[in-house]
């Protein structure tokens, strides 16, 4: 499936070395994921990073987008509908990928919401097409059967996110940890379902001091 997605970029003076995929909210446009691009450009001055935008409209004319639909969205179909969203993006990543040069392992995906919720289908179908998977203020369409070998996961939440409850990636932490996955979880007191400065900054600490775990498994 050929990627179609529009996107924004922010690249590295010098050959990239890393590459940031950057997945906005539903409703949101591939523009409000510049504030944490921007911090991620600053800790990672050799990054590339690139927002693509949802390849569906929700308005006719409107700049809202969204990575799968939303209307009668159900427990039952919501996973078929992420499920649909993921070769796309896949294709697109690897796309990315060959441009750039990029090595699997030296790629991170981060998603914020919606955004958060295909980035995790993404890792479930795609074990290892990225080396890291940050999830804002989302959750599983469905909780995954195996741990991923070769991606490394951080779940980052709002405690007071009445959108998506920060008890579901508390959960999904647990099932994680079940499952012997590498994964994080911060969860931030007096923060809603936002992308927060704090997240942020606590992403990129996770980014820069945590040793994927199949490295010291490997050693």
């Amino acid at each position: 499936m050929s990627p179609t997605f529009d996107s924004l970029e922010l690249l590295p003076a010098t050959p990239a070395r890393q590459l940031f995929v950057l997945l906005h909210d539903v409703g949101d446009s591939a523009v409000d994921m510049m504030d944490f691009a921007g911090l991620l450009g600053d800790a990672f001055p050799e990054a590339a990073i690139v927002m693509p935008e949802g390849a569906e409209s929700i308005h006719l004319g409107k700049t809202e987008r969204q990575w799968f639909p939303t209307f009668d969205l159900t427990d039952a179909n919501h996973p078929e509908r992420v499920g649909r969203a993921v070769p796309s993006l896949a294709a697109f990543i690897r796309q990315q990928q060959e441009r750039f040069g990029i090595l699997q392992s030296d790629t991170a995906l981060a998603g914020f919401s919606q955004g958060a919720t295909l980035a995790l289908a993404l890792c479930d179908q795609h074990d290892g097409l990225v080396g890291r998977v940050l999830a804002f203020s989302g959750a599983y369409a469905a909780l995954p059967d195996k741990s991923p070998a070769l991606t490394t996961l951080h779940l980052l939440h709002g405690q007071r996110d009445t959108l998506v409850p920060a008890r579901l990636t508390q959960l999904a932490y647990e099932h994680l940890m079940e499952l012997g996955a590498d994964a994080t979880c911060d969860i931030a007191s007096n923060i809603g379902h936002e992308l927060h400065p704090a997240l942020m900054d606590q992403a990129i600490h996770r980014l820069q001091t945590c040793v994927p775990l199949r490295f010291w498994r490997s050693a």
